[in-house]
């Protein structure tokens, strides 16, 4: 697993590290993900958690509110409660809070059972874990995911982040989602940064939560430095 950092541009901190699955060979996620059977994926899922939450536990400081965030495919999940008992128990072996604890969920097929992510997310929320829908704006990520799973907080996706000092149209845009995530209560999250230009941009329509090689580029089994501008 390797981590990249989620950044509190306004307080310059860190609000949470990302969990990502790298192969031993260098392999990105989408490429270690491609790999497997899918009828194992439900198991590969499980073992990422349960990495994720043991690297955690032994990188992260004990006393502070950092999260971490892991990424999850809906279709992959087919019973939440299992899911629960086995981040739970991986977080107590090695004293990681619930609380600290984020799922993005993520999938690049639509989903088969929006009734079953829903309880999903109403599970998830029960037992105090942030949720967070990845690559808004792309794809399958869209207003009417947004509406029907209502979740703590969105990842606008890097498409809508490229160039966007650049592109009053993709400006409008993000301002847009802004502005609904805030009237809904939901939080923003810009991933994919990697100019100044396009932070200060982001900066200007109110995000303040921002991921990025500009910030930082993923480590593995380490937590890398940050450049806070």
């Amino acid at each position: 697993m390797a981590f990249q950092p989620i950044v509190d541009v306004t307080t310059g901190t860190v609000f949470a590290y990302e969990a990502l699955v790298r192969g031993v060979d260098g392999l990105s996620a989408g490429e270690v993900l491609a790999r497997v059977d899918p009828e194992m994926i439900y198991k590969f899922d499980q073992k990422c958690r349960v990495t994720a939450i043991a690297l955690a536990g032994r990188l992260f400081g004990a006393d502070d509110s950092t999260k971490l965030s892991i990424n999850f495919m809906p279709n992959a999940v087919y019973e939440p409660d299992a899911c629960i008992r086995a981040s739970l128990a991986a977080a107590q072996r090695v004293g990681f809070d619930r609380r600290r604890l984020m799922f993005e969920f993520t999938e690049d097929e639509r989903m088969r059972d929006v009734a079953h992510v829903q309880r999903i997310v109403a599970a998830y929320r029960a037992r105090g874990f942030t949720t967070a829908i990845d690559d808004f704006g792309a794809g399958y990520a869209g207003l009417g995911l947004l509406a029907d799973l209502r979740p703590d907080m969105i990842k606008l996706d890097m498409a809508l982040i490229r160039d966007i000092d650049a592109s009053p149209a993709r400006q409008a845009i993000v301002a847009g989602v802004v502005r609904i995530a805030e009237a809904l209560g939901i939080g923003c999250i810009a991933e994919g940064i990697e100019t100044g230009a396009e932070l200060q941009t982001l900066r200007d329509l109110g995000i303040r939560l921002c991921q990025g090689y500009l910030l930082a580029r993923p480590a593995v089994a380490a937590l890398p430095p940050v450049n806070f501008g």
